[in-house]
């Protein structure tokens, strides 16, 4: 509905099965007309993109999204979460369309001194935004977040985040998130390492880097990290 409004190329008329425009007779005020949108996009083509995280959202941004942006974004385990769903929406999408864009990435601070004590202080910047989603983002039983964490393969550490967070431990919470999870997620580390991270997140079908410079320096971090993609 949205392309074909954009598009501006008749009165919008679309009889679908959950929306139709204008309502058919006998509903609404009666006085539904096809419209043509007033303004002129400055382009006619606008990407759609889904931050989908459920099953039958997740096909449907497969299906006909433009691009897909996925939170804490794990490459080596994402199809346990999300894998089936994409193929199935994958599968019905229209050859009209583009490839389905992926956007990923997470913290990004690139420095060649960091030990591994030092890089994992870094990713603790990560913990509390974790835990907020994963512990905090719904009640027991009804956390999506806390489902994604599950299906990552941390099941043991999703009941006891959210126990932690829901009874106001949050820094607890936050100090459970488990380390693999934001090593994986996040591109934090040496040059060679991040090197090799990014090759995994496109292995995983990641088109578009989507980073947050958490360095002293966060410009001379993406040119850095521009730097890296040429070598690629």
């Amino acid at each position: 509905v949205c392309r074909e409004v954009w598009r501006r190329e008749q009165p919008l008329n679309y009889n679908g099965k959950t929306v139709q425009v204008p309502l058919p007779a006998g509903q609404g005020t009666g006085l539904g007309k096809a419209l043509k949108l007033i303004n002129h996009p400055v382009r006619s083509e606008i990407p759609i993109w889904w931050a989908s995280l459920k099953d039958k959202s997740v096909e449907a941004t497969a299906e006909i999204a433009d691009g897909w942006m996925p939170v804490f974004f794990l490459p080596e385990k994402f199809e346990n979460v999300w894998g089936k769903s994409l193929k199935a929406g994958l599968a019905k999408r229209s050859s009209n369309l583009k490839q389905l864009d992926v956007s990923a990435g997470g913290m990004l601070h690139i420095d060649e001194s960091l030990t591994p004590q030092k890089q994992h202080e870094v990713l603790d910047f990560a913990r509390p935004s974790y835990a907020l989603y994963v512990g905090g983002m719904g009640a027991r039983g009804k956390n999506f977040y806390n489902d994604m964490c599950r299906d990552y393969g941390y099941e043991k550490e999703a009941v006891e985040i959210q126990d932690l967070y829901l009874d106001g431990k949050k820094k607890e919470a936050a100090a459970a998130i488990p380390g693999e999870w934001l090593e994986l997620s996040n591109l934090v580390g040496p040059r060679n390492y991040i090197k090799e991270r990014i090759g995994a997140f496109k292995e995983a079908g990641v088109t578009v880097l989507q980073v947050n410079p958490v360095g002293p320096d966060p410009v001379r971090e993406i040119e850095t990290l521009r730097s890296i993609l040429d070598e690629a």
